[in-house]
């Protein structure tokens, strides 16, 4: 497959697991791909791929500084393996967070913004939670 289908497949994949946990949180389907990070385990493994792929054609992983990490992401597999790290590292805190409210008990209502949040920001929908969940706390 080509890395364009690749890319259409990761989102459709992943956004097909976030609707399901903002619009169906509490379904026996959402829950059991929870439970199994069934989701963020595909995506794991189609990293894998395109991460090996990008490093048998020369991509070495230079991370030392910016401009190393700028031209590792000219780099069609790369940028792809980056793109899924995102979707299946953002993924896996949604479903945290679905996880810690099943003991917080807040509203589905308040958990939407920060799923919402935590898919289009990652850390900012992960720091508004943890703002969320200290405030229940209290």
């Amino acid at each position: 497959m080509s890395p364009d289908t690749i890319f259409s497949i990761s989102n459709l994949t992943a956004m097909f697991m976030w609707a399901l946990m903002i619009l169906l949180p509490n379904w026996k389907v959402t829950q059991k791909l929870i439970d199994l990070k069934l989701v963020p385990i595909i995506l794991s493994l189609m990293y894998l791929i395109y991460i090996s792929i990008s490093i048998l054609n020369g991509g070495g992983m230079d991370f030392s500084s910016l401009t190393s990490v700028m031209e590792l992401f000219t780099k069609e597999n790369s940028v792809l393996a980056g793109w899924i790290h995102y979707l299946a590292f953002d993924l896996l805190i949604g479903m945290w967070i679905l996880n810690e409210n099943k003991t917080l008990g807040i509203h589905h209502g308040i958990i939407v913004p920060c799923l919402l949040g935590t898919l289009m920001l990652g850390p900012v929908g992960f720091l508004v939670f943890l703002l969320v969940k200290t405030i229940k706390r209290k």
